[in-house]
């Protein structure tokens, strides 16, 4: 059997070290308004995501679902580093974008 090859570390270094950044950066996601997730109150969040996704040029489906989408992303990505305190804010958020778009 043979051995797995590593990718070149020079691969690596020019694609550049997170690729949830470059999916960011140029996937069809919505430009944020910077530092969003780290806004003190889950309503200063729901609302800037409701912003963006009503902005948005580069989002291919409807406000909400894009809206959403970015948030469980971040959620997602972050992972076991998100604290609980976070986590939670996070989760009203949702709660707060989901009675923002009257769903």
């Amino acid at each position: 059997m043979a051995a797995r090859r590593k990718p070149a570390p020079k691969t690596r270094a020019r694609r550049g070290k997170y690729w949830s950044r470059r999916v960011m950066e140029t996937s069809d996601a919505l430009d944020l308004e910077k530092g969003v997730f780290r806004r003190r109150s889950a309503r200063a969040i729901a609302s800037s995501l409701k912003r963006s996704a009503e902005r948005s040029e580069r989002r291919k489906s409807a406000p909400f679902r894009s809206a959403m989408s970015m948030l469980v992303f971040y959620q997602n990505r972050a992972g076991r580093k998100l604290s609980a305190a976070q986590r939670r804010k996070l989760d009203a958020a949702k709660r707060e974008l989901r009675k923002l778009f009257g769903r």
